[in-house]
């Protein structure tokens, strides 16, 4: 096992991996794909990123694909947005659950959902490092949080099996995926996918750990929620329709993978305020954990 992390040093950047007596030494970045940006530019957004944080992003995604692998979390979180946006629609399902004892149809994900892994393409580009300020966009009054595993590319793949596709992994890190939710619906009704919604902001952790330690055990991590310091919820990566290796082959299909490309479990059953009704409001301090890999922490303020 070995945990990464990259701070600043004089006038360059550096990645550190901690050693056994707890030391942080310099180390090469081939677990999170090496060098993909131009190191002018990763100043600058390191830069950028330190003016509100202490921390730095272990390193700068290539892209971001966010996969939907949990069934539980689609349902309780598409039945916590009816409850907050749709009084009237949440008596008529909840009189339907109450009956027959089963989830509302329409909460349930589309068929698709069982035949092959499902993503979207997010914004690499808006991630920002644990401790920085959140302020909401200008368009929403449903600030929400997810909390996902991520996973980085060490290798390229094209055509992979499960088997070759779980052996480019890299490393893992903790994902926030910031949400706008009384925009998504619309968006995802649209047929393209969340937009605005979800490009504002996303968030990892300062440490990324080796496939070596997390690989093994990923469908068997906990990580918990709390906002301004009590736990709202507890996590847990069981019960993923797809495994890591599965939802890489199928990424991989006659398309090129690359390594730094980064890629997200979606929302750990949960993991959002959607579905336990802790929504974020200004003043509060969200702090997400995953055990093993790291947390991430951020304070929602005014407009």
């Amino acid at each position: 096992m070995t945990t990464l992390r990259r701070v600043r040093v004089d006038d360059h950047l550096e990645l550190q991996a901690r050693t056994d007596d707890g030391e942080w030494r310099a180390s090469d970045s081939t677990a999170l794909g090496g060098g993909t940006f131009a190191p002018e530019w990763e100043w600058a957004n390191a830069q950028r990123h330190l003016a509100d944080s202490d921390h730095l992003l272990p390193f700068q995604p290539l892209s971001f694909r966010d996969f939907m692998l949990y069934e539980k979390h689609t349902v309780d979180a598409s039945r916590g947005l009816v409850r907050r946006f749709h009084p009237g629609q949440h008596r008529v399902t909840s009189a339907y659950e109450s009956v027959t004892g089963r989830p509302f149809p329409l909460f349930k994900p589309n068929a698709l959902f069982h035949r092959q892994p499902m993503y979207y393409m997010s914004n690499h580009l808006t991630f920002v490092p644990t401790g920085t300020p959140i302020r909401p966009p200008a368009y929403t009054t449903a600030l929400d949080y997810e909390l996902e595993i991520g996973f980085v590319l060490a290798a390229p793949l094209l055509d992979a099996t499960p088997e070759e596709a779980l052996a480019a992994v890299g490393a893992f890190v903790l994902l926030n995926d910031f949400s706008a939710r009384d925009v998504q619906r619309a968006e995802m009704a649209s047929g393209f996918g969340p937009q605005k919604s979800k490009h504002f902001a996303n968030s990892m952790s300062a440490t990324a750990v080796t496939a070596d330690e997390i690989a093994p055990r990923v469908a068997a991590l906990t990580g918990t929620v709390a906002i301004n310091g009590s736990t709202v919820s507890t996590v847990s990566s069981a019960g993923m329709r797809w495994s890591i290796g599965e939802v890489l082959a199928h990424a991989s299909r006659s398309e090129r993978l690359l390594p730094g490309e980064l890629f997200g479990t979606g929302t750990l059953p949960g993991g959002s305020g959607m579905e336990t009704g802790h929504w974020l409001r200004a003043g509060d301090t969200l702090t997400l954990t995953l055990d093993g890999i790291g947390e991430v922490e951020h304070t929602v303020i005014d407009r």
